[in-house]
């Protein structure tokens, strides 16, 4: 028996494959742009020179000054700086601060984007972001956002470390989990879903043990981008609600912070959501979701508690109340005591109980 269920796949044109990077002069002309503004993180400024290198006189000029959680200051500036040089096209080179903050730009102006990866973040699939605003971080959803066009390149990530490549392909993986339960799971989103789950347990490993390993970044960029998908037509639920009370709250680092509550939430949500831990336990080869998940980040040495990651004892009674406020659709009752209990569970990295 199949239940009734409605699918929407969002318009994306996905290259992929090692070396793609090079199809980006192309495929700025074929959105009919000619003034492309690359954007990323100040770190990664020379990735952006490589993109405005590959463009020549289709680059209007680089603006290195995307900054995680995209505080809406930062989205005005890079706004003014896209008018200044009348930008017709954006190109984001980098994880999903640099795509947020063409997303951004992209709300305002309507003009396309253009993503080229180097993480496993899955934004680029998405019309979902994050803004942060004195101190309270909140999402926003609207199809202008979703980029035109995504070029993955799996060796744009090889020069991405363990400790950047774990939490960001823990981060690829909540996604897919929350898409099993969300509010639009259907069966071809679940299916996308595990395969993107099981792509990721097996590349991140090879990832972490051997970063130059082409083989495991292909696996795991490939995964990145089905758990992009799942989650833009599957929806969110507690864990994202969780992650950016959390994560905008206390300015923590977006991925560890995925990485770190995952397994909890999806303990949380377990006994409500059985067929989706199901799907979990057949991608990752295991009787228990919640602790294949914790074990897998243990393995890759990713940061299993959220007092290692910066947040603050004394920040879990807010963080709580903050969580329980307008929450997300989850399939089990959020609860304060229950999510009380969750937040102390991530906060000192217990191993869930099966």
């Amino acid at each position: 028996m199949i239940d009734p269920f409605i699918y929407t796949g969002l318009p994306a044109r996905v290259i992929f494959g090692p070396g793609k990077r090079r199809e980006l002069p192309a495929e700025v002309e074929r959105l009919g742009a000619s003034r492309a503004l690359v954007i990323s993180t100040p770190e990664q400024r020379g990735d952006a020179e490589m993109a405005a290198g590959l463009l020549g006189n289709r680059a209007a000029g680089i603006h290195a000054g995307a900054v995680m959680h995209t505080p809406m200051e930062t989205v005005h500036e890079a706004r003014r700086v896209a008018a200044e040089l009348s930008a017709d096209c954006y190109v984001t080179v980098g994880g999903g601060t640099a795509i947020g903050l063409g997303k951004a730009i992209a709300l305002d102006s309507e003009m396309p984007v253009l993503a080229l990866p180097t993480t496993y973040a899955g934004s680029e699939m998405t019309t979902i972001q994050g803004f942060s605003e004195g101190g309270v971080k909140t999402t926003k959803l609207d199809s202008r956002m979703l980029p035109k066009t995504v070029i993955y390149d799996p060796e744009l990530t090889l020069t991405l470390p363990p400790s950047y490549s774990g939490p960001s392909g823990m981060n690829a993986i909540a996604h897919a989990v929350e898409a099993l339960y969300g509010e639009h799971a259907n069966p071809i989103t679940s299916l996308i879903a595990e395969e993107g789950i099981r792509a990721l347990g097996v590349g991140l490993p090879k990832v972490c043990a051997a970063p130059d390993d082409l083989a495991g970044r292909t696996y795991a960029l490939y995964g990145s981008w089905l758990c992009g998908i799942a989650l833009g037509a599957g929806g969110m639920g507690l864990h994202h609600k969780l992650c950016h009370v959390v994560g905008g709250s206390f300015d923590l680092a977006h991925a560890p912070t995925h990485t770190v509550i995952l397994p909890h939430a999806m303990a949380y949500n377990a006994p409500a959501a059985e067929a989706a831990m199901a799907r979990v336990c057949r991608a990752l080869g295991a009787e228990s979701a919640p602790q294949a998940v914790y074990d897998l980040i243990g393995a890759i040495g990713a940061p299993l508690a959220l007092k290692d990651i910066g947040m603050p004892e004394d920040g879990l009674n807010r963080a709580t109340d903050l969580a329980v406020q307008n929450p997300y659709y989850n399939p089990r009752d959020v609860t304060r005591d229950g999510i009380r209990q969750l937040l102390d569970d991530a906060f000192h990295g217990r191993r869930p109980a099966a």
